[in-house]
C-alpha cells in the first residue's frame, strides 16, 4: 500500500485529491496538512507503520512555500518522495521544482488519473514528468532557450514577486513568510533590480504576462 500525505492550504483542493486517490486500491491517504507547520507536526506524529511514501505538495502556501519545503526535506535527507501538484503551468515552476528535489510535477487542471499514475511512479522511486515537461527538458539540452529574467531569481525572490503581484502588502508578506518587513523589502528591491522594473505595478504586469499569477 502506498501511503500519501496531502499538503495544500485549500481544504477543497485536498478533498478533491483525496477523492481521486481513494479510487486507487493501492493508495492510502494517511494525513493532510494546510501548511508547513501542520505538515511537520503530522510527519512527527504518524506511527512508523503510517509513515508516508509520497508527499503531494502544493507550491503556493502561506509561510514556507512548496519550494522551501522541498529544500528543507532535501537538506534533512528525508526519505519521503515529493510530488508537486500545482495550479501553475509547467513552464514556470516544473524545472525549478525538480531541481529542488521533487520527484514529479502535475498540474491541478490535468486529468485526475494522471495524478494516480504520478503517485505510483514516484512511490517506485522514479521521476514523473508530463510530455510537456519532457519536451522542455529535451529542448533545454539540445538547444538551450534564452533564460527569462525571473528564472534568475532565487526561490524566495520569486515567492516575493508572486505575492506582491497577487496584491499582498509587504507587511502581509512578512507575516506569512515569518520574516521581518525589512527583509521582505530587501527581496523586493532585488526583484526590481534583476527584472529591470521600477514599482509594484510593473511587477504585477510582468507576473501576469509571464503566467506567474492569474490575471
Amino acid at each position: 500500500m502506498i501511503k500519501v500525505i496531502l499538503c495544500d492550504d485549500h481544504a477543497l483542493i485536498r478533498r478533491g485529491i483525496r477523492d481521486t486517490l481513494a479510487d486507487a486500491p493501492d493508495i492510502e491517504v494517511v494525513g493532510e496538512a494546510g501548511d508547513y507547520g501542520e505538515l511537520r507536526s503530522l510527519m512527527r506524529a504518524l506511527p512508523v507503520d503510517k509513515q508516508c511514501d509520497v508527499l503531494v505538495l502544493d507550491i503556493n502556501m502561506p509561510g514556507r512555500s512548496g519550494l522551501d519545503v522541498l529544500h528543507v526535506l532535501k537538506d534533512e535527507g528525508t526519505a519521503t518522495r515529493v510530488l508537486i501538484v500545482s495550479m501553475y503551468p509547467e513552464d514556470q515552476y516544473a524545472i525549478r521544482a525538480l531541481r529542488a528535489g521533487a520527484y514529479g510535477y502535475v498540474n491541478k487542471g490535468g486529468d485526475p488519473q494522471l495524478l494516480v499514475q504520478a503517485v505510483r511512479t514516484v512511490a517506485q522511486g522514479r521521476k514523473y514528468v508530463t510530455p510537456e515537461i519532457a519536451q522542455m527538458l529535451v529542448e533545454s539540452l539540445t538547444a538551450p532557450a534564452p533564460e527569462q529574467a525571473h528564472q534568475k531569481l532565487s526561490d524566495r525572490e520569486l515567492q516575493t514577486l508572486v505575492m506582491i503581484a497577487s496584491g499582498k502588502r509587504l507587511s502581509d508578506i512578512a507575516e506569512e513568510l515569518m520574516l521581518s518587513p525589512k527583509t521582505v523589502s530587501v527581496y523586493r528591491a532585488r526583484v526590481l533590480e534583476k527584472l529591470g522594473l521600477s514599482n509594484n505595478s510593473e511587477l504585477t504586469v510582468y507576473a501576469i504576462r509571464n503566467g506567474l499569477v492569474e490575471s
